[in-house]
């Protein structure tokens, strides 16, 4: 580890600690932006830059190549806590891959832009007063979605809308940008957080499906620092019957540098191999993942792209084996029921399956503890009575 590529080291110098050399080398402008520095007495201005910064939420607008699927403008949120443990968050909402789920004129299954959207109104793990949150120190930078394409599309289409009653069929513009557009908010971590020890990269729906890729990309800028994945609510996706995520998205150019993905036929891809192709690349990252069995909107989404299923379970329980047999350290944590999505509602802090609470989970999973996995009973039905809020596929 070093601050800079200033080689003198002089007696005078040499009398002085290293950590006051650091210091007097930071002083002087001369540190490397992405030095890895772990010492637990460094300054704060030497692990990262916040001056830009205010207290709570902070909306950054990147401009250049990013952008909305309508057009409009792509912003990311900042929350500054302590500079040694990051979370990267991904947020979900939906996808689409044709003229008809895509058209904001018939029934749209994705979020189109970003209007709606603010971090302040989550709970979950964003809630920072809940006395049990494992991140509510952490520094979180936020990842919005309005691309239509699970953040790994980097392509422009022009799909067909069709004529229905009242509905004239027409081309349809939308722009598959979530890989440009989350590299950006990735650009300004590794631009102002300088050598975090802890990283979690996760994401919820949508969000979840490329976390374990975006977690060995930042893993590449912080070698230094334990990183974990948490995938939240995306386990039972398998195959594509009507669609492919290479001809409407680019995604097999977006992740092209994971070798395992190079190795499997364009017709055989699904999202669970991106954890196998993850930890192929970089096994020293620990991945996991969360799901409810019977998740509706995974079944929803599923039937869009051509496998209707009555029972979600089958299809997890297949992709789970195959994670696991294949990621050593891979863990999984399934309650029952519907619900779609954990990580920004209040049942983080009340589900319990089989004795294990999941913010105990959770909590070990960010520490690094051996946590084992949990599998509901019953999984038809949810853990307990709880109240929950508005989440998004």
């Amino acid at each position: 580890m070093h601050a800079s590529n200033n080689k003198n080291t002089g007696s005078g110098i040499a009398r002085i600690s290293m950590f006051a050399f650091l210091a007097l080398l930071f002083a002087c402008g001369q540190p490397e932006p992405a030095t890895q520095l772990a010492d637990d007495r460094a300054p704060p201005a030497l692990l990262a830059d916040f001056s830009d910064l205010t207290p709570g939420w902070n909306t950054m607008v990147p401009g250049g190549d990013t952008v909305c699927s309508d057009g409009s403008e792509y912003k990311f949120f900042v929350k500054q806590g302590d500079p040694r443990k990051l979370m990267f968050y991904l947020e979900g909402g939906g996808a689409c891959w044709n003229g008809a789920n895509c058209d904001t004129d018939l029934r749209p299954s994705y979020q189109v832009n970003l209007t709606n959207t603010d971090p302040a109104r989550a709970h979950g793990i964003l809630a920072f007063d809940q006395m049990t949150n494992p991140f509510a120190d952490y520094t979180v930078v936020y990842a919005p979605y309005c691309s239509g394409d699970v953040h790994l599309g980097d392509s422009e289409q022009h799909h067909q809308a069709p004529a229905l009653e009242g509905h004239a069929a027409h081309a349809v513009h939308v722009q598959h940008r979530g890989w440009v557009n989350a590299s950006a908010a990735m650009d300004w971590t590794f631009a102002h957080v300088f050598s975090p020890q802890q990283i979690f990269v996760t994401g919820s729906s949508a969000g979840s499906i490329p976390s374990p890729f975006y977690a060995v990309k930042i893993a590449q800028n912080y070698p230094a620092a334990a990183v974990t994945q948490l995938g939240d609510a995306s386990g039972g996706y398998r195959g594509f019957a009507n669609f492919s995520p290479y001809d409407i998205w680019a995604t097999d150019r977006v992740v092209a540098d994971l070798t395992h993905i190079n190795s499997i036929p364009a017709d055989e891809f699904s999202f669970h191999h991106l954890y196998i192709a993850a930890a192929q690349d970089n096994a020293n990252i620990r991945y996991a993942s969360y799901d409810n069995a019977e998740d509706d909107v995974q079944k929803q989404f599923l039937a869009l792209g051509g496998t209707p299923v009555q029972s979600l379970q089958p299809l997890l329980e297949q992709n789970l084996a195959e994670i696991s047999a294949a990621v050593s350290g891979f863990r999984y944590y399934v309650a029952g029921g519907t619900m779609h999505t954990i990580l920004l509602r209040p049942e983080v802090y009340t589900y319990e399956v089989n004795g294990t609470k999941f913010i105990d989970w959770l909590a070990g999973l960010e520490a690094g503890a051996t946590i084992f996995n949990v599998m509901c009973d019953d999984c038809s039905t949810a853990p307990g009575a709880t109240t929950t809020t508005t989440g998004g596929q």
